[in-house]
């Protein structure tokens, strides 16, 4: 099949996604009537119209139902996330008349997870546009590729590959739709059940719900300019804990527990790494801030705990002004959000399971240094047991998109030193940086609206590579500057095959 024949068939999925997306993009209007705002009535419309209107478009170009190309998904899927962005940029260049970078950067911050904002002043913002800051973070949690999917009749090649696309390598969806839609009415019904849970706190139902569609999908936004720091509410942070984990999680956990296979559930390796790191970072933190700051036992194991399981779950919800930290506390949550959550899962970072994966494949490769060539030294993942030629070529897909990930915050680092001179030093510089690829939103300061446009760009680049995972997104410049290929697996993200169980 023809280069444009897969382009077809994809563009009419995405035009399927896009209605998809118009339709959900009504619900704020029940808050806008709730709150009365009506003068954000226009605003607001210009979202839901414009998905649909697009969608309706480029839905009804006449294709072949065919399996299209990897690299034509992988292409597809990155410029749509940039038109994902800019069309939920729209109520907040007409809602509140920021500026088209500001507004594309608060939409690309939601969609993707992050957290930063460019609103200087939330306590006086609408609560039609606070909701729908949180309501792109809910969405995009679970994947705005999975969950239209979960509405759909049936899940074709063509979606799955745009599935992967988008930065989810997990198994997770099946054939048929049943497995997709029970996965977001889990979600659903997990995102009611942590608003009950804060409430505990004894805070409103409106600031509760907000926090956990946002906390639920690792995102950061709050409803006030101090953010958590606004409630003062250790209860509150204690209970936000478990929603940042249960976000941070493979979503096919709680598809176990669904199905009552808690033996299964509690053998998941990738989850015992994930809660293991969350201790160890908490610890380590908290006696940093105590031995070598200002803060008394209680509140550096307050703010250490929080902000390390904050950045591991790469949500940017903070409690503390890391700003006044040592180096080395920083040091570390940078480290914890460049690792981040687990596959599967609606956090970023390059994933506990790729760092499991290094582990096993470099204490493999010590391994065969001390015994003779000829003996046969297996490679073992949890239980699994790969040939030497596929195992080899399994960990080294997995190291490359490491290397990428490094690679790219030296990059950017570089850049925004040059483009920006500020007082803030280097090490927040990349926090900065590492929290932006990572999709967390955990900041200095350094990223404000105050920041010059360049570094801005900067930031809605990072946040974008973050939640496609980078290669999608190096497979299309490459596509730009030689042309697409039919098919290409060479950059594929590694095989989940070979992903620790």
């Amino acid at each position: 099949m023809k280069r444009t024949g897969h382009l077809a068939m994809i563009a009419h999925d995405m035009g399927l996604i896009f209605e998809f997306l118009g339709i959900v993009s009504f619900l704020p209007f029940l808050v806008l009537a709730i709150f009365g705002e009506w003068n954000l009535l226009v605003p607001m419309a210009t979202a839901p119209l414009t998905f649909l209107i697009l969608g309706f478009i480029i839905s009804h170009i006449p294709h072949e139902d065919v399996e299209p190309s990897s690299t034509v998904t992988l292409a597809a899927i990155t410029l749509s996330w940039v038109a994902i962005a800019i069309i939920g940029a729209l109520p907040f260049m007409f809602g509140l008349h920021m500026s088209f970078t500001d507004s594309v950067f608060e939409a690309m911050s939601g969609w993707t997870g992050t957290g930063f904002s460019m609103i200087t002043s939330l306590d006086t913002t609408p609560y039609t546009l606070l909701f729908w800051r949180s309501f792109t973070h809910w969405i995009g949690g679970i994947g705005i590729i999975a969950f239209s999917i979960s509405l759909r009749g049936k899940t074709r090649v063509s979606l799955f590959r745009m599935y992967k696309s988008e930065g989810r390598v997990d198994a997770l969806l099946s054939a048929t739709d049943s497995t997709s839609r029970r996965m977001w009415m889990i979600y659903l019904v997990l995102t009611f059940a942590f608003t009950g849970l804060l409430m505990l706190a004894d805070i409103p139902l409106w600031d509760a719900l907000n926090l956990v569609m946002a906390a639920i999908a690792t995102g950061g936004f709050t409803l006030h300019t101090g953010g958590l720091l606004y409630y003062n509410n250790p209860l509150l942070e204690a209970l936000l804990i478990p929603v940042m984990i249960t976000g941070a999680i493979p979503f096919k956990f709680f598809l176990l527990m669904y199905h009552g296979k808690i033996r299964d559930m509690l053998k998941d390796r990738t989850v015992r790494a994930l809660v293991l790191i969350a201790l160890a970072g908490s610890i380590l933190v908290s006696l940093d801030l105590w031995l070598f700051g200002t803060l008394p036992l209680a509140e550096a194991v307050r703010q250490g705990t929080f902000t390390a399981i904050s950045g591991l779950c790469t949500c940017g919800m903070q409690n503390s002004n890391p700003h006044v930290w040592t180096t080395i506390p920083l040091a570390i949550i940078a480290m914890m959000m460049f690792i981040g959550g687990a596959m599967g899962s609606g956090a970023g970072g390059v994933k506990v399971n790729r760092i499991q994966l290094a582990y096993h494949g470099i204490r493999w490769w010590f391994r065969r240094f001390f015994v003779s060539s000829r003996v046969l030294v297996p490679f073992r993942s949890g239980s699994r047991m790969g040939s030497r030629e596929v195992s080899e070529l399994a960990i080294s897909k997995n190291m490359l998109v490491i290397v990428i990930y490094v690679l790219t915050i030296f990059v950017a680092t570089i850049l925004t030193l040059h483009l920006y001179i500020t007082s803030f030093r280097m090490e927040e510089v990349v926090f900065e940086l590492v929290s932006a690829l990572s999709n967390v939103g955990l900041s200095v300061g350094f990223i404000g609206a105050a920041s010059p446009i360049a570094i801005k760009w900067i930031f809605i680049i990072l946040m974008w590579l973050g939640r496609l995972e980078i290669v999608p997104v190096l497979i299309l410049t490459l596509g730009l500057l030689k042309g697409l290929e039919d098919d290409s697996r060479s950059l594929t993200p590694p095989d989940p095959d070979f992903q620790i169980r």
